[in-house]
């Protein structure tokens, strides 16, 4: 059985390229908001987040915070544009296993996801 990934993100365009890279090695799902993305992870079986922290309304740190408080035990890769590290640190703190600064390149996605994966 293939993979499934949740990409979470604000941007339609970032979750267009990201499922373009992705789309060929695991089944891709979308969400464009934090609460979109905790409605899916009640509706589907998930194998792999990877959530924008920066989005409108919710954002992906509270995000993270509320897939815990809900016991979602799922792993979480932050993608983030922003440079600024407390948010990547606060990422890490709270449990994410890896992050990714936008943009990035697609073999540099490719590998991080596949490190989860084990492969």
């Amino acid at each position: 059985m293939q993979r499934r990934i949740l990409i979470v993100d604000d941007d339609s365009m970032n979750l267009v390229r990201t499922k373009m890279i992705l789309g060929k090695y695991y089944e891709v799902l979308f969400a464009e908001s934090g609460s979109e993305a905790l409605d899916k992870l009640k509706e589907e079986k998930i194998d792999l987040v990877l959530l924008d922290i920066e989005m409108p309304r919710m954002n992906g740190i509270e995000t993270f915070e509320r897939m815990r408080d809900n016991s979602v035990d799922i792993p979480v890769i932050f993608l983030t544009a922003s440079g600024d590290e407390d948010d990547v640190m606060n990422a890490i703190k709270l449990g994410a296993v890896n992050y990714l600064k936008k943009p990035f390149r697609p073999e540099e996605l490719i590998k991080r996801v596949a490190q989860e994966f084990g492969k």
